[in-house]
């Protein structure tokens, strides 16, 4: 019985005065037997063997008891096996079933906070998504009026304030589209359920050949370097063109002296990398870049900080692991997306451990 658990506590409790009760009824055999007119070697038989009946007695009392009680806990260690293997994204209702019905009330109020927390968290969601789209009518409205403005033969110092009026609201209608990814990609907003089976390369093609001219205008070469055959996985293919789109515009952006993108894709495990051969990321930033609103305090672009967030949720949300590589160990930059390949319905949860946080860095 390992220390502290409750088997042992009740033992050790209980097996004192049980020995106690066992020691008073040798005694009192003990003066009973010498009240005996028998033979010297019955009652010395006689006392033994209730010797030996008390300690089995003793014996069986204490297994019975810990039987029981490893019995009892069983539930309750599948309760823990069960939230063990939860991510911290998953708030759904713990299962009741078999548990002692002193155990029974913590587990519903352990529910009714999950509940709790799960509504919350809906409803900043359905907050977020529903400003977003609200706001992108009047900003496209915004953006339209400084089009039509700059269209006009105007003067340089209205010019140059239609000019950033522009590019404010393309920002803010770039941010708008990007929480709204951000709230579809939520583990929570079940997007698996809309998973179809895709094959990678092919998908690739098509995604990164949109890419095409935005590289050339920058003056990089992208390249697709794909095996033959199809690789397999599940996934929802817009929020994956997203994901492949923000990485491709990180490497635009800010691959700093970069001369060419290069999209890589493996079979065993499914992945895709992208990669650039530019300035590479700062080591104090790599542990930061997939954080939400962060920007290295060296960024010489514009942006929202928002592009490696939407990142990590959709590739949390298709169960796959992330992992960023730059100088001195890469030449450049270099995230890999890995998937666990083809496994639609199988309704499976990735489990957040110190090995996935480890592979993910």
């Amino acid at each position: 019985m390992p220390r502290g658990s409750l088997a042992r506590h009740l033992v050790q409790r209980l097996l004192p005065a049980l020995v106690i009760l066992v020691l008073i009824d040798l005694v009192a055999t003990w003066f009973m037997t010498r009240g005996i007119a028998a033979n010297a070697w019955l009652l010395r038989d006689l006392f033994w063997t209730m010797v030996f009946s008390q300690a089995f007695l003793v014996i069986l009392f204490a297994w019975v008891l810990i039987s029981g009680i490893r019995s009892e806990l069983a539930s309750i260690n599948r309760l823990s096996d069960e939230i063990r293997r939860r991510s911290v994204d998953d708030l759904q209702p713990l299962d009741q079933t078999g548990l002692p019905i002193e155990i029974a009330p913590l587990v519903i109020r352990f529910n009714g906070l999950l509940q709790g927390l799960d509504d919350a968290m809906q409803a900043q969601r359905r907050f977020i998504g529903h400003a977003a789209h609200q706001l992108r009518t009047p900003l496209a409205g915004l953006k339209l009026e400084s089009e039509l403005m700059l269209a006009r033969d105007l003067p340089e110092d209205v010019r140059a304030r239609a000019e950033r009026i522009k590019q404010v609201s393309d920002r803010m209608i770039r941010l708008g589209q990007q929480l709204l990814i951000l709230a579809r990609a939520d583990h929570s907003a079940r997007p698996r359920d809309s998973f179809t089976r895709l094959d990678l390369c092919e998908w690739m093609r098509h995604a990164g050949s949109d890419w095409l001219g935005a590289a050339r205008d920058r003056r990089l070469e992208l390249q697709l370097v794909a095996p033959d055959g199809p690789v397999w996985i599940d996934g929802d293919p817009l929020l994956l063109s997203e994901l492949l789109g923000n990485l491709i515009d990180n490497a635009l952006r800010y691959g700093k002296g970069a001369t060419r993108v290069t999209l890589r894709i493996a079979a065993n495990p499914p992945s895709f990398t992208v990669e650039d051969d530019g300035a590479g990321v700062d080591t104090e930033d790599v542990e930061r870049v997939f954080e939400a609103f962060y920007r290295s305090a060296g960024a010489s672009v514009e942006g929202s900080g928002l592009g490696l967030a939407i990142v990590r949720e959709i590739a949390r949300a298709h169960g796959a692991w992330w992992r960023l590589a730059s100088r001195p160990d890469f030449q450049g930059t270099r995230v890999t997306i890995v998937f666990p390949g083809p496994r639609r319905g199988a309704h499976l949860t990735r489990i957040e451990s110190a090995d996935d946080a480890a592979y993910a860095k």
